[in-house]
């Protein structure tokens, strides 16, 4: 072994015993918690080794919620995409020497608490909240306002995770040669012609990976559906933080947290090479 190469891989081992400690050990104690019996005890996770808890995670009266946890993150990453990609743009193209200014921006949510902002929003969609108030000027009001709706966890969802979408299509944006569009102009191409064979191909990585750190984490998400959801809103990670909590039945919430990693992983394995290099 070379001493360039003991090196390296000093340089890796603060990094790998972090990773060891702190991910895979409690990851692999979730594994573990996943294949015990339940226990209305203390220990709440005991032997003899069994899949039942899989076997209930993955029954039929888990789909509607499965379900209902897909659509979310789907149009949570389609709005995110349909309100970043201008944003990213402008900021590439327009932003000049306001750049840090406009990204700073973008940042500016991150320095507040995300419980603290979700929970601001939930007085904002009240039926005695800004948002009801003003649309009842219109007539558009809703009784009861817009809380405890499919709407109000896509809004929050959306909310909550624009900046991931942001950054990675700004830094594809500001890769991006803007002398192509008028290239494409120059050939006769319109705008929708130029956007869909210029623009989007030479983004497609930041779009990729922006809607990759949309998905996933909204997939999970558990505090936005609970405050601003209900009942009816309830999403896989909620159903996991019930069993954990309320619910005392680890096992099964070990095995329905193991369940959407393994979706998680396959999601990352799809995405396809195009995106390794924003990643």
């Amino acid at each position: 072994m070379s001493r360039r190469w003991l090196k390296a891989n000093a340089l890796l081992t603060p990094t790998g015993l972090w990773l060891g400690i702190f991910l895979i050990a409690p990851l692999a104690l979730v594994v573990q918690f996943s294949f015990a019996t339940r226990d209305t005890g203390v220990a709440r996770a005991v032997l003899p080794w069994t899949t039942q808890a899989y076997l209930t995670a993955l029954d039929p009266a888990f789909l509607p919620i499965f379900g209902r946890t897909l659509v979310y993150a789907v149009a949570t990453t389609a709005a995110c995409l349909l309100l970043g990609f201008p944003l990213a743009w402008f900021i590439a193209r327009y932003g000049g020497r306001y750049r840090t200014v406009l990204l700073a921006a973008v940042l500016i949510p991150f320095w507040s608490s995300y419980l603290a902002r979700i929970y601001a929003w939930k007085a904002l969609l009240d039926g005695e909240g800004l948002v009801n108030s003003v649309l009842g000027w219109v007539g558009l009001d809703r009784d009861g306002g817009f809380l405890l709706t499919h709407g109000a966890v896509i809004l929050g969802l959306t909310y909550g995770f624009l900046p991931f979408m942001v950054l990675p299509l700004y830094v594809a944006c500001e890769r991006f040669d803007f002398r192509l569009v008028e290239a494409s102009y120059d050939l006769g191409h319109g705008r929708t012609s130029t956007f869909f064979r210029v623009v989007l191909p030479g983004v497609f990585t930041g779009v990729l990976a922006g809607s990759l750190l949309v998905l996933v984490p909204s997939a999970g998400d558990f505090v936005t559906p609970r405050l601003l959801g209900g009942v009816d809103q309830s999403t896989f990670g909620s159903v996991i933080d019930d069993q954990f909590r309320g619910g005392n039945n680890w096992p099964l919430g070990s095995a329905m947290a193991v369940l959407l990693l393994v979706l998680v992983v396959l999601v990352l394995v799809l995405r396809g090479r195009r995106g390794e290099d924003v990643l």
